[in-house]
């Protein structure tokens, strides 16, 4: 499979969310820098190290493309709290996800308490051998982690029932005016097409860091005051064996990431 093409190509590359440093998720984390001491020179390097990751097809596309994406727009549906998780994926990418579990997990670790992660300037570097880095770890079935992370994506945004069979019609006829190969489309045909099972979701993480990742992409696209997918993390939750610290830790993340896009 091409997945560089899948990811840069089909999914989108994000560019309109990395021009001039000044909006959305990007803008903040330079501002943030700033406000911290780094120069105005080192802002705009954090943010354009982001920014390549987003649009390079092989890193932050992943999510960022996927949402901002028109086959993710039918899947996300129009409630406010899951859209807005979905601004936030956007403006971020894999680097978020990565970069927002990574510390998170690290906190947890070090038994540290819950700290407030999603405005920090060095979300995109995050170490290639933390366990974080979706690109460079296969997942539980030696696939590459960055489409599981689509999938785990793709399942909680449908996890309360929403997509109808006009949507699902729709979805498909998208896939199939793609300039793809056989195989990409299969994949997005799968992912689009298989229900919203949590318990599968879960059995595609290797290790605790992936089911960190899995977890927090997860949270970031459901709506959180919606019960049917509320109940869908939770099980999520369950089958990734997340410690109730750990998963403190990413809920905390999340709701601050949600927060700050928000205002």
């Amino acid at each position: 499979m091409d997945i560089g093409k899948l990811l840069g190509d089909v999914l989108g590359s994000g560019n309109a969310n990395t021009s001039g440093g000044g909006g959305g998720m990007l803008g903040k984390i330079a501002q943030s820098a700033q406000s911290a001491g780094v120069s105005s020179q080192g802002a705009s390097n954090a943010t354009k190290g982001i920014g390549n990751m987003l649009g390079n097809g092989v890193g932050g596309g992943l999510v960022g493309g996927a949402i901002s994406g028109g086959l993710m727009s039918a899947v996300l549906g129009s409630k406010k709290g899951r859209k807005m998780g979905g601004k936030v994926l956007a403006y971020g990418g894999t680097a978020l996800v990565a970069g927002l579990a990574y510390k998170a997990w690290r906190d947890y670790r070090n038994n540290q308490p819950p700290s407030d992660h999603s405005q920090d300037a060095d979300l995109a570097n995050v170490p290639v051998d933390s366990g974080f880095a979706p690109d460079h770890e296969p997942d539980a079935n030696q696939m590459d982690f960055r489409l599981s992370l689509v999938r785990a994506m793709i399942a909680a945004a449908k996890s309360d029932g929403h997509i109808d069979q006009t949507e699902h019609a729709r979805i498909s006829e998208q896939i199939a005016a793609l300039q793809l190969g056989p195989e990409e489309k299969a994949f997005l045909f799968d992912a689009f097409s298989a229900d919203a099972d949590p318990i599968e979701i879960a059995k595609l993480a290797k290790t605790e860091e992936q089911s960190a990742e899995l977890y927090l992409v997860s949270n970031l696209v459901i709506d959180p005051d919606d019960p049917a997918e509320m109940q869908y993390l939770e099980r999520l939750s369950d089958g990734l064996r997340l410690s109730n610290d750990l998963r403190q830790h990413l809920d905390f993340q999340v709701q601050n990431a949600r927060h700050h896009n928000a205002t």
